[in-house]
């Protein structure tokens, strides 16, 4: 679980999201503000990271890899037998 690619792409998205949102709630000035329409958009797009976060890492932990016992070249046999 720990080196699925989607626990990975979740804990960096949610580390983003975490800056984002503390980003936005100290450092919002008005000519932030007056740049995007008076919309918060640190804010609001730490949220939404942080809401892809949570939903990659339920992904990982209701769907994990299932790895098989064998794999199909372990049921090859050695050596190959030799027809005449």
């Amino acid at each position: 679980m720990l080196f699925d690619i989607r626990t990975i792409v979740g804990a960096l998205l949610g580390c983003y999201g975490v800056v984002l949102v503390i980003t936005g709630l100290v450092s919002n000035s008005a000519a932030d503000q007056a740049k995007t329409g008076n919309i918060n958009i640190n804010l609001w797009a730490g949220l939404g990271m942080g809401v892809v976060a949570l939903l990659f890492i339920a992904w990982v932990i209701l769907r994990p890899i299932a790895v098989p016992d064998k794999s199909p070249a372990a049921e090859l046999p050695d050596e190959p037998s030799e027809t005449p």
